[in-house]
C-alpha cells in the first residue's frame, strides 16, 4: 500500500483539487477503511458551488463527500465487532455523546454535532478514511452489509435515512396521504421511504421530467411537472391531482416557493416537514399556516435510521438502483461536480478505488 491517498479537496467554492495525502491510520476503536463509492449530495453541491453549508464557511482546505460506503482495510486497537474485508457503510452524523441530547438519543441535534465533508470535518470522497467502528451502523448487529447490496448501493444508505427520518418526522403511518416536494434524489428517496412506511397514495412534484419518470419507476402514485413560480397555483394543482388535500408534505428542495406551495397544498391540522436545506432564510405565510395550525417541522440530518435502510435495502422493499445514473472515477471529480450541477441526472456516484 503506498503512502499517497487521493482525496477530493475543495479550497473555495468551485475550486476542487485532487491531492495526494498520508493514509490515516486507525486509532483505537476505529478501521480504515478502503473507500469504494461516494455519492454527491445537495448539501456537497451547495458547498461546492458557495463554498459554505449555512453558516459555517470553507475557511481552509477541506476534503468533501459523505455519503459513503467501502470495505474495512485495516482494523483500530480493540475493534471486535468488523473484520478486515467487510462491506460497510459509513455514519457520517457524529454527536458528543455527553450533552443532554446525546444522552436521549438524538446525537443529530448535538450542539457540537459534526458531519462528515462539512466545515470543518474531513470528508470521505478518497481512497482511505478512517472511521469510528461503532459509527458503521451505530451498533455492531448492522455493521456489515449484506451480501446482496452493493458499495454503491451502500453510499445510499445515508440520503436513504434522512429520507426515512424525515418520514418519523412527519408521522407518516399506514393509510397516509403524502405530497413530496422536489424531485432530486432526496425526494424520490422519500417517496419510497414513505411507501414502506404504510402510505397510501404519494405524489411527488418537481420540475425535471427525467427525475420524475424515475419516481415514477420506484413507487409514485403521481407525478406533477410544475412549471408556475406560484405558490397557490401550484397547491391547488397538488390538490385536485390528490382529489383533496394531502395529510402530510415533505419539502426537499429548501426553496422558498417550494415550501410556501407545501403549507398551501396541506391539509388543515397536519403538517409541513422541511428535510432540504438551502437557503438560509426564507418568507413564509404563516398566518396561512397558523389559522389552519399547519405545523412546520425540520429535519437534522438522521437518528438510528441506518439499520432500518439496510433492512429494507437488503429485502428488496427499497430499490435505489434506478438512482444511480452516473458513475465516473475520482479523478473525474471535477466533471462529476459540474454534471450534478445540471440536474440532468438523479444520482452522480465516485467510484474512489482503483480496481
Amino acid at each position: 500500500m503506498a503512502n499517497e491517498n487521493l482525496t477530493a479537496v475543495l479550497y473555495k467554492k468551485k475550486d476542487l483539487h485532487l491531492e495526494n495525502t498520508v493514509i490515516p491510520e486507525p486509532g483505537k476503536g476505529q478501521v480504515q477503511v478502503s473507500i469504494q463509492h461516494v455519492g454527491i449530495c445537495g448539501t456537497d453541491l451547495q458547498i461546492y458551488e458557495h463554498g459554505c453549508f449555512g453558516d459555517l464557511e470553507v475557511k481552509e482546505p477541506l476534503a468533501i463527500g459523505h455519503e459513503s460506503a467501502g470495505v474495512v482495510s485495516k482494523l483500530g486497537e480493540g475493534v471486535t465487532s468488523l473484520k478486515v474485508g467487510d462491506k460497510v457503510a459509513l455514519e457520517s452524523v457524529f454527536g458528543c455523546m455527553a450533552c443532554s441530547d446525546c444522552k436521549k438519543g438524538n446525537y443529530n441535534l448535538c450542539e457540537d454535532v459534526k458531519i462528515c465533508g462539512t466545515p470543518s470535518t474531513w470528508g470521505s470522497m478518497t481512497r482511505y478514511f478512517v472511521h469510528n467502528a461503532a459509527d458503521c451502523y451505530n451498533c455492531d448487529d448492522f455493521c456489515r452489509l449484506p451480501d446482496n447490496v452493493s458499495t454503491e448501493e451502500g453510499a445510499l444508505m445515508e440520503p436513504l435515512t434522512v429520507a426515512i427520518h424525515s418520514c418519523r418526522r412527519a408521522g407518516v403511518c399506514l393509510g397516509s396521504k403524502v405530497l413530496v416536494l422536489g424531485d432530486g434524489p432526496l425526494g424520490v428517496m422519500t417517496v419510497q421511504a414513505a411507501k414502506a412506511s404504510g402510505a397510501t397514495q404519494v405524489g411527488i412534484t418537481g420540475k425535471h421530467q427525467y427525475r420524475l419518470n424515475i419516481a415514477k419507476k420506484i413507487g409514485a402514485d403521481f407525478v406533477l411537472n410544475v412549471t408556475s413560480k406560484d405558490p397557490k397555483e401550484v397547491a391547488m394543482i397538488v390538490i385536485d391531482a390528490f382529489g383533496g388535500k394531502p395529510e402530510i408534505s415533505i419539502e426537499s428542495t429548501g426553496v422558498q416557493s417550494s415550501i410556501q406551495a407545501a403549507i398551501f397544498a396541506t391539509h388543515n391540522g397536519e403538517n409541513v416537514t422541511i428535510s432540504g436545506l438551502r437557503e438560509n432564510n426564507v418568507s413564509i405565510p404563516i398566518v396561512n399556516a397558523g389559522f389552519r395550525e399547519v405545523d412546520i417541522r425540520g429535519v437534522a440530518a438522521n437518528a438510528h435510521c441506518y439499520p432500518i435502510a439496510r433492512a429494507m435495502v437488503a429485502s428488496g422493499q427499497v430499490n435505489l438502483k434506478p438512482l444511480l445514473t452516473h458513475m465516473f472515477a475520482l479523478e473525474q471529480a471535477n466533471e462529476a461536480f459540474k454534471t450534478a450541477e445540471t440536474k440532468e441526472c438523479m444520482k452522480v456516484m465516485i467510484k474512489c478505488s482503483k480496481d
